[in-house]
């Protein structure tokens, strides 16, 4: 991680208005932002250690634990909501074997709530990475998923 850091800071001056450009790169190269990344570059940045959490913290972007290969989003807003979302959030947490804000053992799958993805005419809704899937039940959110491994790489078209 180390040497990782320390391309990274190659690229900026250490001024503290480089604090948040640093973090995305940071997540961008270890995938999350690990505590010890975090204070090496509150050191580079010259900031104090609680400045650089409080900001990785305040973020959603930003992600303090290693997450899964694909992100699933699951809407629960109202359309969703009224429509079964808590059903669908059941279905793939016992897929999946997560709970929200989990990732898989495998680390395939990392599974989030959202509170709304702006597709509510398909509604309950998900997303895997890009992939929207609307009109769900359980069974069908079930199918997806045990689907979505078998594809090639790259996911659906």
């Amino acid at each position: 991680m180390e040497e990782q850091l320390n391309a990274i800071f190659a690229s900026y001056k250490g001024e503290k208005s480089e604090l948040i450009p640093i973090l995305q790169d940071v997540q961008e190269e270890l995938g999350y932002l690990p505590e010890d990344a975090m204070r090496q570059v509150a050191r580079f940045v010259r900031l104090p250690e609680s400045k650089v959490f409080g900001v990785a913290t305040f973020y959603a972007r930003f992600h303090l634990q290693p997450r899964g290969k694909h992100t699933i989003r699951l809407c629960c807003g109202t359309a969703c909501h009224v429509r079964g979302a808590k059903r669908i959030s059941d279905k793939v947490k016992e897929v999946l074997q997560v709970d929200v804000g989990q990732t898989t053992k495998d680390m395939k799958y990392t599974f989030e709530e959202v509170a709304c993805i702006g597709a509510c005419g398909l509604a309950p809704v998900m997303t895997i990475d890009e992939k929207t899937f609307g009109k769900l039940s359980p069974d069908k959110a079930k199918d997806i998923l045990e689907s979505f491994g078998e594809e090639p790489e790259g996911g659906q078209e």
